[in-house]
């Protein structure tokens, strides 16, 4: 998919909890290290988390209000792609056959969730869909700009 496309994104959270008590946060190591993707992208994922989370008054600590986690899913998506130049058979204006293109890219999505450190239960997970290449030259900047969109969300609105 090309790097320039948009990024969807969806909130949902537990509308019971107060997200106002919670002040610090760490990453939950055994869930991150299950996440199928390079060192190199879950570093830059990280990375941007840690911005976001700074910028949202949440301060890194050993004893977390919040864990937070990440998943990554990606899917191939195939188009078809009709050009009608006319049908077989004669025709004064057009004679030849229907042409089809195919056409694929992945679309992946990057899940952020975000624990209660005591209970260890889900409380707000951000998905954001979109395209990034592999080979793309501005991996940090198109990683952190999913992060950002997503975390754009939290805290949820009370």
């Amino acid at each position: 998919m090309v790097s320039c496309s948009s990024i969807r994104v969806y909130t949902d959270h537990d509308s019971g909890v107060d997200f106002s008590k919670y002040k610090t946060y760490a990453f939950y190591k055994p869930g991150i290290d299950k996440v199928e993707i390079s060192d190199l992208d879950k570093r830059r994922i990280l990375k941007a988390i840690d911005k976001e989370m700074a910028g949202k008054s949440l301060i890194k600590s050993k004893t977390p209000d919040l864990l937070v986690s990440i998943n990554t899913t990606a899917k191939e998506k195939v188009y078809v792609n009709s050009m009608n130049y006319g049908y077989w058979g004669w025709n004064p204006w057009s004679f030849g056959p229907n042409f089809n293109t195919v056409s694929s890219h992945t679309e992946g999505a990057l899940y952020i969730d975000l624990i209660d450190g005591n209970t260890k239960q889900l409380v707000w997970q951000g998905k954001g869909n979109g395209g990034i290449t592999e080979y793309s030259k501005d991996r940090d900047e198109r990683i952190g700009l999913f992060v950002t969109e997503i975390l754009n969300t939290y805290p949820p609105e009370q």
